[in-house]
């Protein structure tokens, strides 16, 4: 079985639901044998040239419904609001719950039937789809597979357009939740927005009732928890089972983590005599 991307699958899905397959089966052929000579993508529309029976090739055009600027305004607001789907369409991968977005525009990313795809060819065929449209469906469910933007694209917005959009609109996020509210009666008024390099400071005063400072409640490290450290004996690394190398080493190691553990307890509790 054939392991393709869950939008992949959709697509071809989509195109399987035509009730002849006899020509959906030729429409395949016709894509396998690279009867499909060129494909291209001007502004929203797909357009093809095949090659059929006739020496002269067949032109093929493609189409969905455009979503307009308010509906992409809309969409691209709501992807930004959740980060897995900047990280995924970073990634080149598309979202599984995408259309949840478009769904709240009430639109929809991929196409309900094969009504809704405008399809022309100039063969002389008067079925539509014919075997040329089928196999430019065909690779576009490869096309959509190396490049998910694609199906963004014959809604009407790139992938330059879309990643920009998120990318600004993700950084105004930030820069917004990194200001204090306006409100003199928030938190976040009298706050600082904390800095990496701080992040694990804490500088306000501890109620003293609340600060109990003792060794750890067991003598049990990392070192313990991980077992015998892996060391290569004669050219071959060993992990089930320890040497006198690996716990001479370990040992080492544990000498250190004690006296880290004692000097850390010790100026805690200097600290706290200080304060």
């Amino acid at each position: 079985m054939i392991d393709r991307e869950w939008w992949t699958q959709q697509w071809l899905d989509l195109i399987n639901t035509y009730r002849f397959k006899k020509r959906l089966e030729r429409g395949w052929q016709y894509a396998r044998e690279g009867k499909v000579l060129s494909i291209k993508f001007p502004n929203q529309e797909v357009i093809a040239i095949v090659q059929g029976s006739e020496p002269k090739p067949y032109q093929v055009s493609l189409g969905l419904d455009t979503l307009s600027d308010e509906d992409w305004e809309y969409v691209i607001e709501n992807m930004s609001q959740r980060a897995v789907f900047s990280a995924k369409l970073l990634a080149g991968e598309m979202p599984h719950n995408i259309e949840d977005v478009f769904a709240a525009a009430g639109k929809t990313l991929f196409p309900l039937s094969l009504s809704d795809i405008r399809s022309r060819c100039s063969c002389p065929d008067p079925k539509n789809p014919c075997k040329h449209i089928s196999a430019v469906y065909y690779l576009l469910g490869d096309r959509f597979g190396e490049d998910p933007f694609v199906l963004f694209q014959l809604r009407g917005r790139t992938k330059e357009q879309i990643l920009t959009a998120l990318r600004q609109r993700r950084g105004t996020q930030a820069e917004e939740n990194s200001q204090p509210s306006t409100d003199d009666n928030s938190p976040a008024a009298n706050a600082k927005v904390p800095k990496v390099d701080r992040f694990w400071e804490y500088n306000q005063q501890l109620e003293s009732s609340l600060v109990v400072i003792v060794p750890p409640p067991s003598s049990e490290t990392v070192l313990d928890i991980l077992g015998p450290i892996p060391l290569a004996t004669d050219g071959k690394l060993t992990t089930t089972k320890s040497s006198p190398a690996s716990d001479a080493i370990k040992q080492h190691l544990s000498k250190i983590y004690q006296t880290v553990s004692q000097q850390a307890v010790l100026a805690a509790l200097k600290r706290s005599e200080a304060d």
